[in-house]
């Protein structure tokens, strides 16, 4: 199993909309490339919350090509649309696992 784990730090001022932006539009929006067969959606804790919260979502995929092939031909469009959305309000890192048991 592939994991496509990505980090988000969101400002604080804009923390619930971007809440209700992501389940409501961004997750199904990746779920509808047909590429992940399911997601997991976390807060962290234990952060430094002052300017915001820290989220972690994990997109998960059996085949390596489906992850080769969101970052290739969605990705791009999806960030840029966040982007264009949220501006600077938000940071976010992605990083590929593979599940070893």
């Amino acid at each position: 199993m592939f994991i496509y784990n990505i980090t988000i730090k969101v400002d604080a001022a804009i923390a619930e909309e971007w809440m209700k932006w992501q389940i409501e539009e961004h997750i199904p929006a990746i779920m509808a490339t047909n590429l992940f067969e399911q997601y997991n959606f976390y807060r962290l804790y234990d952060q430094n919350d002052i300017e915001g919260p820290t989220y972690v979502f994990q997109y998960h995929t059996r085949e390596r090509k489906n992850y080769d092939q969101y970052i290739i031909e969605y990705a791009p469009a999806l960030r840029e649309k966040a982007v264009k959305k949220w501006g600077d309000g938000f940071i976010a890192f992605g990083t590929l696992m593979e599940s070893v048991q």
